[in-house]
């Protein structure tokens, strides 16, 4: 039987993330945590000709002190969507299947949305779609430190520490030096593309 998995929202969310949710019976996300910064929650990384490239979502300075994940607004007097667009566009314009997905990606990047986890729900829902995951995802409805019935990898997944959650290699465009581990979902997606869940 699987196990239920909780886990914290997060911005086009590193591979090991997917390879929890398809391996979880159902799927929470956590929605009433006070925001955390210098997490997966707003930023990704990426494989860029110059090595890894972190981008983040900037969001409202004035939301940042013990404020619940779910009222984190996203700061749009920056021009981070067009950068992060542009930045993925360098990295995977020649990756097989950048042509598939990038438009789809690009209208959830563009849809301006308030708050940053309906922004990442969005996203996640666009890539679980692509790799043909099916999981019921719900979100929590209150707070809880210490859950004792289910997987909970809200603080253990972070860029601080990654986990080693095991996936299988890819052929990536700027991997010279072999194979990077531990980059966003889109890495896999525009390699890999409708084969991508093979590799989780």
């Amino acid at each position: 039987m699987q196990e239920d998995l909780l886990l914290s929202t997060a911005y086009f969310p590193p591979i090991g993330y997917f390879s929890l949710i398809r391996n979880a019976g159902i799927v929470f996300i956590e929605r009433e945590e006070n925001y955390i910064k210098q997490s997966y929650r707003n930023r990704l990384s990426i494989l860029s000709a110059n090595g890894v490239l972190t981008l983040s979502v900037p969001v409202m300075k004035g939301s940042l002190l013990k404020t619940k994940i779910k009222d984190i607004t996203i700061d749009y007097s920056k021009r981070w969507q067009h950068n992060h667009l542009r930045a993925m566009a360098s990295a995977y314009s020649r990756s097989p299947y950048f042509q598939f997905y990038s438009d789809s990606f690009e209208k959830i990047i563009l849809g301006n949305y308030k708050f940053l986890l309906d922004l990442n729900d969005e996203l996640l829902n666009r890539c679980l779609e692509i790799m043909k995951i099916n999981k019921f995802i719900r979100h929590t409805s209150s707070y809880e430190a210490h859950t004792g019935k289910i997987s909970d990898y809200r603080y253990s997944l972070t860029p601080k520490k990654p986990l080693n959650i095991p996936y299988k290699p890819y052929i990536q465009v700027f991997n010279n030096d072999g194979f990077v581990p531990g980059l966003s979902i889109t890495d896999l997606l525009f390699n890999a593309g409708p084969e991508s869940a093979e590799y989780l």
